[in-house]
C-alpha cells in the first residue's frame, strides 16, 4: 500500500481540504488544516500530494488504511484458472487411485481444471480397454465431468475434467 502523511507529516504549507463526509472545505493552511481535525477527534491524511495544492482529507486513519488495504485486495480480481495434471498408470492400485482423486478435487475445489493422464508402457499398450475404466472410474470418483471423452495420443491417454458436479 501506498505510504500517506498523517498529520504533522504534512509538509506543504497550503492544503486542498475534504472533510469525514466527501465535502470540499477549500484550500486551507496546514494549520488551520490540523486544528479542524484535531477538532473532530481525526487526522489528516494527505491522499494525493502530487496535486496542487496537495489534497489532504480528514478522517481516522485507522479507518482509512483498513478500507484502502481492503479496496487494493479487491481490485485484485480473481483468480486465473489453471490446467493441473494428474498421472495415473495403468496398474495403479487402489489406495494410490484414492490418493490422486483427492488431490484432483482439491484442485477443482479451487476451480483449476484437472488433465488425466495415463502413460502405458511396452505390453499395456493392448489393454486400451482397461484404461479407459480407469479414467471414467477416476471421472466417477472425482464426481467431475470431461470437458470431451478421453483421446489417445501416442502411448498416452489424456482427458480434462472441468468443475465438480453440484
Amino acid at each position: 500500500m501506498l505510504q500517506l502523511r498523517v498529520n504533522n507529516q504534512i509538509r506543504s504549507q497550503t492544503l486542498r481540504v475534504i472533510d469525514e463526509h466527501g465535502q470540499l472545505l477549500g484550500d486551507l493552511s496546514l494549520d488551520q488544516s490540523l486544528y479542524l481535525a484535531y477538532e473532530q477527534g481525526l487526522d489528516l491524511v494527505e491522499v494525493s500530494p502530487n496535486a496542487t495544492p496537495p489534497v489532504a482529507r480528514i478522517v481516522d486513519y485507522g479507518k482509512f488504511a483498513y478500507q484502502e488495504a481492503k479496496r487494493a485486495k479487491g481490485a485484485k480480481g480473481p483468480k486465473k484458472q489453471e490446467l493441473k495434471e494428474v498421472r495415473l498408470s495403468a496398474t495403479i492400485d487402489t489406495h494410490d487411485l484414492q490418493t490422486k482423486v483427492a488431490r484432483a478435487k482439491k484442485f477443482l475445489a479451487e476451480g483449476d481444471k484437472v488433465m488425466v493422464a495415463v502413460k502405458m508402457r511396452g505390453r499395456q499398450n493392448i489393454f486400451s480397454q482397461q484404461v479407459l475404466e480407469i479414467l471414467y472410474q477416476f471421472e466417477q470418483l472425482v464426481g467431475g465431468k470431461f470437458e470431451s471423452p478421453p483421446r489417445r495420443l501416442g502411448s498416452m491417454w489424456r482427458g480434462t475434467i472441468g468443475k465438480l458436479d453440484s
